[in-house]
């Protein structure tokens, strides 16, 4: 089934003229990143996922359009209020883009209801888990549910009234409420309701897989809320706000206090979109409309419960025959002694290792290796950057404990990372209390990159050790985040690292590296000198893996690879502004999109004729193209120069290419079309499979 076409804004010219690229000549950013979307919302209906994991994928794209709301479109209506019609990639000004964000998501979601409403709903209940409206409840179960209203939900209610001495209350953003009218003396009142999120949101009917939403309970309630009143209608809202931090960080004279102050204002963003049940009446609309400063394009009506992100509760439930089996990352043999754990920094010195996630277990290899560092007694330093990480964090447990115990500790935490901004200060002070050395990188920049760094002792002299990768040092995110790092002792490495760190924590410019190429200082310019020396060659190849593309002038440049004969596959999960396959344009580019159980993160770039041996080069990093990521990031790329282990990522890479199961394939048009072949290879089996093959499992 084809995803979301979008719509082409003029002709296609076949020709780039040097930097300058026709607006024709690129899809629409925002457009791109919801067909992404689509594609998750196909895997909801894919007859090989399982049943549970199908309404997982309805939560995981409803959230994922929560933050679409929250940032993209929330920065397209302060523009439009700015007055500013500056057009986007394509050439559409915002308040088209808008025009046609509404027209796409407005499908979406309907796509979406009837996913759950005709399809999902009914297939659970036939597997005994009923997802029921309060009137489907047998009166006993009704009873059941009054019980529980009464003894755990009405304690934590509290109605707001709305009238002169009572204003509008604040709404939270992405809560959920109840819009409630009572009868008055003169004229209705209204009163709101939020329904409380400390409370699961399906209430289970006793002991039974039958479930019903937590406002559906509370709406049969409300005359407990207002006694001696009579309530005339109810409805569900939810408003989405915008979410972004300030661009005045870019000013901070403390970074730190600047993150908190923006966070306690994140509460107060600007109203973007107000979801409603289709019941609503036009009154109560039009008073959520006033009090929100919204229009009607900003509504989204559906007949569902509303905050489909919920529904991950359901899909959590204990039922192996309707989830993924469960799979658990090997253990490269380098790595085990026996039994026992082998040790890294001898494993290591002997021989780099390529990690990859969650095919190779995070916990056992970069966890570990972490953990060592710290209760090495002849390890003196520890230099991570941190992007995200996770709640009982093991790899900050380490360095903490690193710290307290008298190594030189280091950490560059990135307080800017979207909507981790909390989390990543609480770290940072309880980091900075062990006694590490806290940074926290840098005004107007993103510390994306993922590398950590031991300083070691040994036989008198001083040994690095490094790891980079492609995802955070996020031991939750790593089983179903699919990325790759290196574990090496090279030393070439080591010296760019140190160089990267002393840069990062404190002053330095034009800094030479050998083996990385680092944003924004260079990696923009080192990538179009690889495309350059491909173009050169006359046998030109290129093979991109990246989560987005929708850097102008790197398009450009592919484009004139293209016509120049390189050969190029994109691999791009997410949004893609380049047009593939056009005559005279990009007739030798191919983009496909692998959407499945792991979510695709890595980052993989290899040139067919760049490498030192004449067989290649082929880099790893954290680094998409993005303008963000060449511009306004620190981002770093490491070469991958052991023949093996460049094999490996070349099995990788032909792996993506010919899968015939999880693949999508993007046209010039900006239309997604689902692959469908004859090898039946799906990425995330065969990886698995390769992966415990070499290992011998």
């Amino acid at each position: 089934m084809s995803a979301i076409p979008e719509p082409r804004s003029g002709s296609v010219v076949a020709r780039v003229a040097g930097w300058d690229i026709n607006d024709t000549m690129l899809l629409n950013r925002e457009l791109s990143w919801l067909a992404f979307n689509a594609r998750v919302l196909q895997l909801a209906v894919d007859p090989h996922v399982p049943m549970l994991e199908q309404l997982r994928y309805l939560a995981i794209f409803s959230s994922n359009l929560d933050e679409f709301f929250q940032v993209r479109v929330s920065g397209l209506l302060d523009q439009v209020a700015a007055g500013i019609s500056v057009p986007g990639s394509d050439g559409r000004p915002p308040a088209a883009q808008l025009e046609l964000i509404r027209e796409v998501v407005t499908e979406l979601c309907a796509q979406h209801e009837r996913i759950l409403v005709d399809d999902l709903r009914p297939a659970l209940y036939r597997e005994g888990i009923a997802l029921l409206d309060w009137e489907e409840l047998s009166a006993i179960e009704q009873q059941d549910a009054s019980t529980w209203f009464r003894d755990r939900i009405f304690p934590v209610l509290t109605p707001l009234a709305v009238d002169p001495g009572h204003p509008f209350p604040y709404v939270s953003d992405l809560s959920l409420n109840l819009a409630v009218v009572l009868e008055g003396d003169d004229h209705p009142l209204f009163a709101r309701v939020k329904v409380p999120n400390t409370l699961p949101r399906w209430f289970a009917i006793g002991e039974t897989d039958r479930y019903v939403p937590l406002e559906q309970v509370i709406g049969a309630h409300l005359d407990a809320l207002f006694p001696g009143m009579t309530v005339v209608e109810h409805h569900p809202f939810r408003v989405s706000r915008n979410a972004d931090l300030s661009v005045d960080l870019d000013d901070a004279d403390d970074l730190l206090s600047a993150v908190e102050f923006e966070l306690r204002r994140r509460r107060f963003g600007r109203a973007t979109r107000l979801e409603v049940g289709a019941s609503i009446s036009s009154n109560v609309l039009d008073l959520l409309l006033r009090e929100f400063d919204l229009d009607e394009s900003a509504v989204y009506s559906g007949s569902a419960p509303l905050d489909a992100t919920s529904l991950t509760q359901i899909a959590n439930l204990d039922r192996p025959d309707l989830r993924w089996p469960e799979s658990k990352g090997v253990v490269d043999p380098r790595l085990r002694n026996g039994e026992d754990v082998a040790d890294f920094f001898s494993v290591i010195r002997s021989g780099d290792l390529l990690v990859h996630h969650p095919y190779y277990s995070f916990s056992r290899s970069v966890v570990e290796f972490i953990h060592q560092a710290a209760n090495d007694p002849q390890v003196l330093a520890i230099k991570l950057t941190l992007y995200r990480t996770s709640g009982n964090s093991p790899i900050i447990d380490a360095l903490v404990h690193a710290a307290e115990h008298g190594k030189q500790v280091a950490v560059l935490v990135e307080l800017k990372a979207r909507f981790d901004e909390a989390a990543n200060i609480e770290w940072a002070r309880r980091l900075e209390k062990a006694g590490a050395h806290v940074a926290y990188g840098f005004l107007g920049l993103k510390i994306h990159t993922k590398v950590a760094m031991v300083v070691r002792e040994e036989g008198g002299g001083i040994h690095r050790y490094c790891h980079l990768g492609t995802g955070n040092y996020n031991h939750r995110t790593a089983r179903v985040y699919e990325d790759l790092g290196i574990l090496t002792a090279n030393a070439q490495v080591g010296e760019d690292v140190a160089k990267l760190f002393n840069y990062l924590t404190g002053y330095g410019r034009d800094l030479h590296y050998d083996k990385l190429m680092v944003a924004p200082d260079s990696l923009r310019e080192s990538l179009v000198d690889l495309i350059d020396h491909e173009i050169e060659s006359g046998r030109g190849r290129l093979i991109f893996k990246m989560n987005s593309l929708v850097d102008g002038p790197i398009i450009a440049k592919l484009y004139e690879a293209s016509q120049a004969g390189v050969d190029i596959d994109l691999i791009i999960r997410g949004s893609c502004a380049l047009r593939p396959g056009v005559s005279g344009l990009s007739e030798r580019i191919r983009v496909r999109s692998i959407v499945g159980r792991y979510l695709e993160h890595s980052r993989i770039y290899h040139f067919g004729n760049a490498g030192p041996d004449g067989a290649g080069s082929t880099f790893i990093g954290s680094a998409d193209l993005m303008g963000r990521n060449l511009n306004r990031r620190v981002e770093a790329l490491v070469r991958i120069d052991t023949p093996a282990l460049r094999d490996r990522l070349t099995e990788v890479l032909d792996v993506l290419l010919n899968d015939d199961r999880l693949a999508w394939t993007l046209d010039g048009d900006g239309v997604w079309s689902k692959r469908h072949g004859p090898a039946a290879v799906d990425t995330h089996l065969r990886l698995s499979q390769l992966a415990r093959a070499r290992v011998g499992g």
